[in-house]
């Protein structure tokens, strides 16, 4: 289902500029609550927001780049970028940029406005962050001799095995770190703590067999093969409960579950949860993660350009930023809004500070999405010992290989005289 939402509370006159602004899922429906504020201070300008279903937003908008039925600002995700900028459907905003009075690259977190450059242009502003980081209960990790989750990979799985000794002891089953099979967050942050490029021969080949990632993968496996995580889903029915009642332990999260943990988690828990930047394979605290989140883009094809980048300058401005925040918990791309007490005084959001400071894009090609939905076969493949980690990887190599086709077709014409 798609809302057509017209957010003022005035009517558009025929001197007004029309902005069509397209928003996904829950955004969608929040973010009317700052329209008001942007068209009293540009008198000009009508927003008409349209809500997308997060479901239905990817293949909408391809349908609208190829029909040119494109709005004017489009909310899109981080990871999508590489993909709408290749099909050139994006209108660079260095120029935009450079005349606003309240942009400030250094003020953006910088690996996330990373996923927003492609070649050394600008096609995109954060609108949200999003990075993952680790949530844990603070109780099972005292009984095992912590006050928080260790900062290497190696201390980890030492933390696992005496908790899951613990658990023995006491007649009890415990999986004491849950990496869900499927979802392929976990594998790609260990890759990128090993330091392993994902992709070589400028993004024309799978390199997930390498020396590096493979070592990551191999870290992976053991937390299966020691049952330090389950190797399907079918004992962990409800995410909520298996943490409550302490069949897991720790798990890696966004920024969402702060708001589910603390309405889902039993009240006499509440003090027991907390959250903590990921590990690292050395001693270089915290280890690295994803630039996640969302941000504001502007059509080629939009007639109304300028109005169009008022709304994306007014949306994620450090004030809207925290409004945003106070509305929707989304955490603000601007390292000045978090001095905001709303942000400052949340315990549990300064672990994504923290992570926030050391996040490296990803491969910034359209067939990244493909990429890493295939990765969770082989995680599933890997934890159940259906096949070995070389064998695993090979096979994945291969399928990348031929996601990556025309990419390399195209890469290896534009190297013709």
């Amino acid at each position: 289902m798609i809302a057509l939402v017209g957010v003022s509370c005035r009517q558009s006159s025929d001197s007004a500029t029309t902005v069509k602004f397209w928003a996904l899922g829950n955004e969608g429906e929040l973010v009317r609550q700052l329209i008001p504020e942007f068209e009293r201070t540009n008198p000009g300008i009508h927003v008409i927001v349209q809500q997308i279903p997060w479901t239905a937003a990817h293949e909408k908008l391809l349908t609208a780049v190829a029909g040119e039925s494109t709005p004017d600002v489009c909310q899109i995700g981080n990871t999508w970028v590489p993909e709408f900028a290749v099909l050139n459907s994006l209108e660079p905003l260095d120029p935009f940029v450079r005349r606003s009075p309240d942009f400030r690259r250094e003020d953006f977190f910088e690996g996330v406005l990373k996923m927003n450059v492609i070649d050394s242009t600008l096609y995109g502003i954060p609108w949200y962050v999003d990075t993952r980081v680790i949530y844990y209960r603070r109780d099972l990790l005292r009984e095992a001799g912590y006050s928080e989750p260790p900062r290497t990979w190696e201390g980890v799985l030492k933390l696992c095995d005496v908790m899951q000794q613990n658990a023995k002891a006491k007649g009890i089953q415990q999986y004491p770190f849950f990496l869900p099979t499927n979802e392929w967050v976990p594998a790609i942050v260990l890759g990128m703590q090993s330091g392993g490029k994902f992709l070589k021969d400028n993004n024309t080949h799978g390199n997930f067999s390498g020396t590096q990632f493979r070592a990551a993968f191999e870290l992976l496996a053991k937390f299966y093969h020691k049952e330090y995580s389950p190797s399907g889903m079918q004992l962990i029915t409800n995410l909520y409960d298996s943490f409550s009642d302490g069949l897991i332990a720790l798990y890696i999260t966004g920024p969402w579950n702060i708001g589910e943990f603390s309405r889902r988690i039993p009240s006499r828990l509440q003090n027991e949860w907390m959250t903590a930047p990921l590990p690292s394979m050395d001693s270089i605290s915290p280890g690295i993660s994803l630039p996640l989140g969302t941000s504001l883009i502007v059509f080629r094809q939009s007639r109304r350009k300028e109005a169009a980048w008022k709304l994306v300058e007014f949306l994620t401005s450090r004030e809207q930023s925290i409004a945003f925040y106070r509305i929707t918990g989304n955490l603000p791309p601007r390292r000045s809004a978090w001095e905001d007490t709303s942000l400052a005084r949340n315990k549990y959001i300064q672990a994504f500070y923290k992570q926030l400071q050391r996040v490296d894009p990803l491969p910034q090609i359209a067939e990244w999405e493909q990429v890493v939905i295939k990765l969770q076969l082989y995680v599933e493949y890997i934890a159940t010992n259906t096949l070995s980690v070389d064998e695993a990887l090979r096979k994945f190599d291969s399928e990348v290989d031929q996601m990556l086709e025309k990419r390399k077709w195209l890469a290896e014409r534009n190297r013709k005289p």
